[in-house]
């Protein structure tokens, strides 16, 4: 994968896509995360114990659906400092799906600075699972 330049705020443009990417987000994946994190839950990494507690599989950790989209704006401007990040979660993301990370920026502020950007995490069916904003700067 090609690394992303520096990024200069004055290149930014209202309306420019983030080049989306494709996260994994499989049981082994989440499985490394969840350990990492100290989220070793059921629900986060074992189909069959999740299920038992009314989900449709193993869902992925908020935590790391917000680690996604701030590895979105990273890819994008390596060199962007995430001053927040606003995330909601409308239903679980699904451990061995297939989503899509992208994001669009919103607003750019001359005075501050600030740029926000909208981003997206989606399923396979186009579903919005994850959304949020993020406040940057560069």
């Amino acid at each position: 994968m090609k690394e992303a330049a520096h990024k200069n705020f004055e290149d930014v443009e209202f309306g420019e896509e983030l080049p989306e990417i494709q996260p994994n987000v499989s049981l082994p994946n989440v499985k490394v995360f969840a350990k990492a994190a100290m989220m070793e839950a059921g629900r986060f990494i074992d189909h069959e114990d999740a299920r038992k507690n009314g989900l449709p599989g193993a869902i992925v950790p908020g935590i790391m659906s917000q680690g996604i989209l701030v590895a979105l704006i990273h890819r994008w401007a390596p060199n962007a400092e995430v001053l927040n990040i606003d995330t909601i979660f409308r239903a679980p993301l699904l451990v061995d799906s297939k989503p899509t990370a992208s994001g669009v920026v919103t607003d750019i502020d001359e005075e501050s600075k600030m740029i926000e950007i909208d981003l997206t995490l989606k399923n396979e069916k186009g579903e919005t699972p994850v959304m949020g904003t993020a406040k940057i700067t560069l």
